[in-house]
Parts: C-alpha cells; sequence; structure tokens
C-alpha cells in the first residue's frame, strides 16, 4: 500500500479516556468463541456461532474463525451489538455467498448482514460470489457486505464482489488496510465513513463509478473520506456518481491509477445535483489525479478544507473506536 511520506494519518492504538461506558464494560467482560469448520472449534459455521449470542449482549464476543471458505448467509441482527468477527492474516476465512437482487433484493442480497452497534471485523474476506453482471442488467446488484450498524470497524479485511459489493449503509464506520473489488458503484450507501490505507480495485470493462454516496441533504452528516488510499485496476471510472442529491464523497493523499477518468465526477444526467453535490480531493498522486480535465463541480480543497476530512474526529471516533484484538 502506498503512503506519501510521513502524512499517513494516525488513528488512536490503544483505548481512549472518552470511550462509553457501555463499551468499556463490553471490552472489560470479553468472551471468546471459536469456528472450525473440521470440528476442533465450538461451531462449524458462522451462524450457529452468531445465534450462540444472547440477544441484548452486553460483552465483547470474539468470534475466532478458522481457514476455510464458508458457505453461507450471515445475519447479525441488532439484538447482539459488541461482536467480532477475527480471521487468521496468515489464512483468512472467506464468507461467501451467491446472493443477487434478483432474488433477494439489493440490501438483503449481502452475503453477510450486520444491524448491530460496535461490530468489528479484522482478517476476514467477504464475498458475494454471484457472476459479473452485464453492463445495465437488471437485478445482477450483489452485495458482500452490508452495515447497517454504527460505530463499526474494519481491518485488513477484503470485500469480493462484481456491482455494489459493499454497502456502507448507515452509521458511523471506519475501513483500515482493507481491499475492495468491484465492477461498478462497489462502494455506497449513506454511511459516514473513513477508509484509511485501503485499496479500490475496479474490475469493469468499460465507464463506471467507483462509489455512489446517498446523502440527501446538506443536514445530512453522512459522506465517504478515503485517506491513503490506491485506486486500481481496468475500466473508466469515475470516482463517485450523483446518486442521491447531495452526495459526499472525498479522496485525500490517495493514488489515483490510469483508470480514473479525466472528469474525476460524474453527476449522473442530473444537471441541477451539479450544485448540491460535494465532491473533492486534496494532494492526491499518480496518472488518474491530473486534474487538468477535472469537471466544475468537483473540488480542489485547501488544507483547512481538507482538515476535517483528514481527522478521526469525522467519525467521532474517539468515542468507540479501538484496535483489532490481540487474541
Amino acid at each position: 500500500m502506498r503512503e506519501f511520506g510521513n502524512r499517513m494519518v494516525e488513528i488512536a492504538n490503544g483505548v481512549d479516556a472518552a470511550l462509553e461506558i457501555r463499551l468499556v464494560r463490553a471490552e472489560a467482560g470479553k468472551r471468546i468463541i471459536t469456528v472450525r469448520q473440521d470440528g476442533t472449534g465450538e461451531f462449524k459455521t458462522v451462524t450457529d456461532a452468531v445465534k450462540s449470542i444472547p440477544p441484548g449482549n452486553s460483552r465483547r464476543t470474539i468470534i475466532k474463525i478458522g481457514p476455510g471458505v464458508y458457505r453461507e448467509k450471515v445475519l447479525v441482527d441488532r439484538s447482539r451489538p459488541f461482536v467480532t468477527f477475527l480471521g487468521d492474516p496468515h489464512a483468512m476465512a472467506v464468507i461467501t455467498f451467491d446472493g443477487t437482487a434478483a432474488k433477494f433484493g439489493t440490501w438483503n442480497s449481502a452475503t453477510v448482514a450486520v444491524e448491530s452497534q460496535f461490530f468489528m471485523a479484522a482478517n476476514i474476506v467477504f464475498e458475494n460470489s454471484a457472476p459479473m453482471p452485464a453492463d445495465g442488467e437488471e437485478g445482477g446488484q450483489a452485495v458482500a457486505m452490508r452495515i447497517s450498524g454504527d460505530k463499526a470497524a474494519f481491518y485488513n479485511c477484503k470485500f469480493l464482489g462484481y456491482q455494489d459489493t459493499l454497502l456502507d449503509d448507515v452509521g458511523k464506520h471506519y475501513f483500515q488496510d482493507c481491499f475492495i473489488r468491484g465492477s461498478v458503484d462497489f462502494i455506497f450507501g449513506t454511511g459516514r465513513s473513513l477508509y484509511m490505507k485501503c485499496e479500490l480495485h475496479s474490475v469493469a470493462k468499460g465507464i463506471t463509478a467507483l462509489t455512489a454516496h446517498g446523502r440527501l441533504g446538506k443536514s445530512d452528516s453522512g459522506g465517504f473520506a478515503f485517506v491513503n488510499c490506491v485506486i486500481s485496476g481496468s475500466g473508466s471510472a469515475y470516482l463517485s456518481r450523483a446518486w442521491k442529491e447531495s452526495s459526499r464523497v472525498v479522496f485525500l493523499y490517495t493514488y489515483m491509477g490510469a483508470l480514473v477518468n479525466p472528469k474525476g465526477w460524474d453527476d449522473k444526467g442530473f444537471q441541477d445535483r451539479q450544485r448540491t453535490v460535494y465532491y473533492a480531493e486534496y494532494k492526491c498522486k499518480g496518472p488518474g489525479a491530473n486534474t487538468g480535465g477535472r469537471v466544475k463541480f468537483g473540488r480542489q480543497l485547501n488544507d483547512n478544507q481538507a482538515q476535517p476530512y483528514l481527522s478521526k474526529t469525522f467519525i467521532h471516533a474517539t468515542t468507540w473506536l479501538l484496535p483489532p484484538p490481540s487474541v
């Protein structure tokens, strides 16, 4: 992963004194359960492990998932907060399913859906194995992860799919050292999320968009901030397109490969949204970062304008963000 000198933003590595008290209590009472396909763990499936957590859970529950491919459709419902999926960084577990919008609807097509607060995942591959849809194909959307719970963090995870890979639905979220692969709109939703040192990898064959944010108005706090990230792969990729009226997406200190469309941003055919979207860049590099051909409604930020997106305060992280467990 590329970085720009010493300008990588640092996120706290320890427990912050300002953490919410319910989170402090949950971490103090943590428990570990294991999933292994060979039967040497407490459970053979991730689903069974999640179901073993009682509704109203108040303890950090770490589900250690052994190596292997788990073909499951997993839901962590809102009654089960404080859940962690923990894999082996040297043999990452793969959770995969082939749900599509044609069968389930986009929102319910997710291989893994998380609706509870304080979720965390580290060293896990989330995959939707449905085939890549043809350009414009109806019902081909296929979500690998839907994160609909507030205050969630993902470390060294992979999100693999094609159209609509990662539904960053609602809430404050943090992604660090993650790999996100898709063909179109493969990071989308209304979340308020910070992506640090992540790679956005397009496998598109033609014109596409990497992201689609759904902010409806300026009073909505949602937005995607990408810091020290890398954009790679194929296609002619817009950084984002105006899915909703006040879509907000910012790229900072990001390496942009040649696949980035010179225009940078797409109004999706809604010219009136050029006045209401917030699309911005700050000190990006690479062949795709040349701003000479950018559309007029895209912004180039100055230092003061960029600062709110470079800090963990963008997602109010001091009250909830923790590093991955070291168990």
